[in-house]
């Protein structure tokens, strides 16, 4: 199919079908959804979450406590949103039902990039999926049923149709009176339209915004007389209004009220009548125009507490169903974010080195975090993240401690997505011949923007204490061992031959045997081996080096049998492993001759060199990148 036929079946499938009073009725007599509420219709849209048991999962079971939790295919791309998105669904299921969340205006509090809008602009594109049926050309899209009355007609159309009381509860607007008149009382007359709600043409779904505080009124909410009808129709005639409000244009469908409470309180006045009783009054001596569908209302947290601590609001607070959406605070789900928005980005293709987003995303994760006592904030984070310190920090605490004690305010302040995807921006356009980002120089932007930022000095003080204290040190050891496991590779010969030489020692060790070097023809007693074993053991800090031989030379007997007697590689055994590197990088100048950039001494180092350039580039750095951070890493460990 092309992309003109598809966008032309687009269209066609939304494209109104008109039927009669009577053929609606009976559709609705078939089919429940026919005569659905905004939020039945949401809910349909979000569908039906896949059901997750975190106790199966050993990251998830630590995050949350091994419960089992809801995830929406509708909000996949909504990372660590889990609870907020829990309750706005909460909130439609409730309202569903005919419970007092239908009466409430849903509003997301949240800090400043934070994805309050996203997640508004998500639920309009989810009411978009499922089309409402309404009354031909009302101004309003009422819905077909506001033409029965609950007490006169309930009982007849329950009984004939199977259309529950409940959901004739929104009056006759003005302008089907109207109609109803001219037509004598004749029903019959209405036609019926079957639409899909349209952000675009502002159909069932509409968007508010706070205006000038000293000339909005309630216009933008509840529309006004068109000046232009008045030489045809009298002020309070229904043809001579314009029906343009957000109440209006969002009626069976969904409005969102961006910074509400930035809205002077008189225009918010409309808000509770529609919401409460389903009905609001115009401007002019007309009659109540019906509304029976969903309020989104979002702002800062700034604005909530003005407004809440205003005694005067008492009844608005009342009325509102709040959804915190704080930031972040897991550095994974955070990466998660900032993939999403590269996505989205011409940045997506280009080259972007270990380690850079998952720095970034420990940064503005840690500027959310409250300071936990007698534990290291740094190790807070990585609980959060679902990590399991037992082993490393004695110190850190569970993850319900850690949250307890912060309580319910964390992450509503910190450093937004926006502020870490505009430092991302910078990182990636930091060098004049390379679109690329690297740690290194997402260290120095991150410096430098922070002091641009004029920050409280507490604050600014305290960020940099986590770029010194925990990101700078760690990507030293991060990047050592890139750079080192790219230099084994090369070297993976003289690894083997530690290994090997290891083993036979400690072989003829164990066994109390003299060993003789086939190669020297040199012989060494027990003491001499032990000496030798000590010098690989003891720089790596092996603490019982008798139970380790024990342990490394039975490791390597079970490996023989099963490898026709030959070793096994030395990369095999982890602890062994690690030993030998040890060895191998006790000397930084070991490294030199290999991963600087200086001119080669002979074609064997430059070899060597190429072979190691080839394998941190397969790691994922540019060839720019490799010499940057080689360079870096070399001058740090210099320094230290």
């Amino acid at each position: 199919m092309s992309i003109f036929d598809h966008v032309q079946n687009r269209f066609s499938r939304v494209q109104q079908e008109e039927m009669s009073l009577q053929e609606y009725l009976e559709l609705c007599r078939r089919d429940p959804v026919a005569y659905a509420t905004a939020a039945e219709r949401m809910l349909e849209a979000i569908g039906a979450p896949e059901v997750i048991d975190t106790a199966k999962d050993s990251r998830l079971s630590r995050i949350f406590s091994n419960k089992v939790i809801r995830r929406y295919p509708a909000f996949a791309e909504f990372y660590g949103m889990e609870e907020a998105i829990e309750q706005i669904v909460a909130y439609f299921r409730h309202a569903a039902q005919g419970l007092e969340e239908r009466k409430q205006i849903l509003y997301l509090l949240g800090p400043v990039g934070g994805g309050k809008s996203s997640l508004a602009e998500r639920l309009k594109l989810l009411m978009e999926k499922v089309p409402f049926y309404a009354i031909k050309d009302s101004p309003v899209y009422e819905s077909p049923l506001g033409l029965f009355s609950p007490e006169e007609d309930g009982e007849l159309l329950e009984k004939e149709y199977g259309i529950p009381k409940r959901y004739l509860k929104s009056v006759m607007s003005p302008w089907a009176a109207k109609r109803l008149k001219e037509s004598g009382g004749d029903i019959s007359h209405f036609r019926v339209v079957r639409l899909y709600p349209s952000r675009l043409n502002q159909i069932a779904i509409s968007k508010t915004e706070p205006g000038d505080e000293n000339n909005q009124d309630i216009s933008s909410l509840v529309g006004k007389v068109d000046i232009r009808q008045l030489e045809l129709y009298s002020q309070d005639d229904p043809d001579a209004y314009s029906f343009s409000g957000g109440l209006c244009r969002a009626n069976q469908g969904l409005m969102e009220f961006v910074e509400m409470f930035k809205a002077p309180i008189k225009v918010l006045h409309p808000l509770l009548t529609a919401t409460q009783e389903g009905n609001y009054n115009p401007t002019e001596g007309m009659g109540a125009i019906p509304f029976d569908g969903v309020v989104l209302a979002h702002s800062n947290e700034s604005e909530w507490q003005t407004f809440r601590n205003n005694r005067n609001n008492e009844a608005f607070l009342d009325r509102v169903y709040m959804v915190k959406v704080p930031y972040c605070l897991r550095v994974t789900e955070e990466i998660n974010i900032y993939k999403k928005l590269l996505e989205h980005s011409s940045l997506n293709e280009a080259p972007c080195a270990p380690d850079t987003l998952r720095m970034l995303a420990q940064f503005t994760v840690l500027s959310r975090l409250k300071e936990p006592e007698n534990s290291s904030i740094y190790s807070k984070m990585r609980v959060y993240d679902g990590e399991n310190l037992k082993d490393t920090d004695p110190k850190a605490k569970s993850i319900q401690e850690y949250r307890d004690s912060a309580g319910v305010d964390e992450g509503m302040e910190g450093l937004s997505t926006r502020f870490a995807f505009k430092i991302l921006s910078k990182v990636f356009n930091f060098d004049n011949h390379e679109v690329a980002a690297n740690p290194v120089h997402l260290l120095y932007v991150l410096e430098q923007r922070l002091e641009q930022e004029q920050l409280p000095r507490e604050t600014f003080e305290r960020y940099l204490r986590f770029i010194k204290e925990f990101l700078a040190p760690r990507y030293v050891d991060f990047i050592g061992k890139e750079i080192q496991t790219a230099y084994l590779e090369s070297y993976s010969e003289y690894g083997q031959n530690i290994f090997d030489r290891y083993v036979t020692y400690a072989d003829f060790w164990i066994q109390d045997q003299e060993y003789r070097d086939p190669e020297t023809g040199e012989f060494l007693d027990r003491q001499a081996l032990n000496e030798e074993l000590e010098k690989i053991e003891k720089p790596a800090g092996i603490s019982n080096p008798k139970d380790f031989r024990h342990e490394v030379v039975n490791f390597v007997l079970r490996a023989r049998a099963q490898n026709n007697g030959m070793n096994p590689s030395w990369q095999s055994y982890e602890k062994l492993r690690g030993v030998i590197e040890h060895k191998m990088f006790a000397n930084t100048e070991e490294l030199l001759p290999v991963i600087s950039f200086n001119a080669k001494a002979s074609t064997s180092d430059q070899k060597k060199h190429e072979d190691f350039v080839a394998r941190m580039v397969h790691r994922g750095y540019t060839e720019k990148q490799v010499r940057l951070l080689s360079e870096w890493y070399l001058r740090v460990r210099k320094s230290q």
